[in-house]
C-alpha cells in the first residue's frame, strides 16, 4: 500500500475519521447555547513545540486517504515546528486528537479544545498480557496495546454514546491492523 512514513498517530487519526460518521454529536462545537454538528471532519491534532502546544487542523480529513492524511499531518506539524503555520491552519477544528504516547505517558485525561465537544487522548503503546484464545490455561501472549481516553462536553454528549464511539474506534483500529498486517 506504500505506507512508508505512516505513524501510529496517522493510523489513529484515520480510524477516527472512519468512526466519527456514526457519532455526529462528537464532531461538533458548542458556542454560547448553540450546538453545531459538521458533515466534514476538520481534525485537530496536538503538536508539542518550544512555544507550547499548538493544534493545526487537517481540513476535510474524512475525505483523505490514509497516505494523504499522513502527508498533510506531517506538512502541518512541520509548519508548526518551523513557525510557518498560517492562522487559518489552526482554526475551525471540529474534533481533536492529542498523543502523549511518544513521551511515554500511558494514559491521561485530555482537556477539551473549546468550542469542540470531544477530544481523544492517545497513550503509549505497551505490552499487555492476554490469555491465548481467552483461556489462561492455554498460555499468555504479550500483545501491544495503546490506551485511549475521550473527554467530552456532557452538555452535548452523554457518556454512553461516547463509550460506544470509543468501542467502535477500537474495533476500527483493530480492523486497520489486520488490513495492514501490522
Amino acid at each position: 500500500l506504500g505506507l512508508q512514513g505512516v505513524t501510529i498517530n496517522d493510523l489513529i487519526l484515520y480510524a477516527v475519521t472512519r468512526t466519527l460518521p456514526h457519532y455526529p454529536a462528537l464532531n461538533a462545537t458548542m458556542e454560547a447555547d448553540s450546538i453545531k454538528q459538521y458533515h466534514d471532519f476538520h481534525l485537530g491534532f496536538a503538536v508539542d513545540t518550544p512555544r507550547g502546544l499548538i493544534v493545526p487542523v487537517i481540513r476535510q480529513a474524512n475525505r483523505l486517504s490514509l497516505r494523504a492524511l499522513a502527508q498533510e499531518s506531517k506538512r502541518l506539524a512541520a509548519a508548526v515546528q518551523d513557525g510557518t503555520i498560517l492562522p487559518d491552519e489552526m482554526a475551525g477544528g471540529t474534533f481533536t486528537v492529542t498523543n502523549l504516547g511518544s513521551l511515554g505517558i500511558e494514559q491521561f485525561a485530555p482537556i477539551l479544545n473549546v468550542p469542540q465537544v470531544a477530544i481523544l487522548g492517545v497513550g503509549s503503546v505497551n505490552l499487555k498480557a492476554v490469555a491465548v484464545n481467552g483461556d489462561p490455561d492455554e498460555g499468555v501472549e504479550f500483545i501491544p496495546h495503546v490506551s485511549l481516553s475521550l473527554t467530552i462536553n456532557h452538555q452535548v454528549v452523554d457518556g454512553a454514546p461516547a463509550a460506544r464511539f470509543l468501542q467502535a474506534l477500537v474495533a476500527g483500529i483493530k480492523e486497520l491492523e489486520l488490513l495492514l498486517a501490522i
